[in-house]
């Protein structure tokens, strides 16, 4: 269960690819190659409460393990899965990665 993050459309994919290419070769730098990351790839979903439980229980993961993985609090967790608040930043990424790539790619 592999997957990169998705390019907008065609043209952008290969504008990134590009911009990858030339990056890895030292012509674009690490600040313009978040500005073409942020143009041409679709952004971080949104977790809401039930995707953020389902998502723990399909892993059969606890609360506790999944807040230790993402170097968060149970609080925090438990506070995601209710409702009460919602993640952000690195969290957010993380869990993202968690359900494109599994549990694996953190480990």
């Amino acid at each position: 269960m592999t997957t990169k993050p998705k390019a907008k459309s065609r043209i952008l994919e290969a504008v990134h690819e590009t911009a990858s290419d030339l990056h890895r070769l030292g012509f674009i730098d690490k600040r313009k190659m978040r500005k073409y990351d942020a143009l041409c790839m679709e952004p971080v979903p949104e977790y809401d409460a039930e995707k953020i439980r389902t998502l723990r229980k399909n892993l059969h993961l606890s609360q506790a393990v999944l807040a230790a993985v993402l170097n968060t609090s149970l609080s925090t967790v438990r506070k995601w899965e209710i409702g009460d608040k919602k993640p952000s930043g690195p969290s957010l990424k993380l869990l993202d990665l968690i359900e494109r790539k599994g549990f694996e790619a953190l480990l």
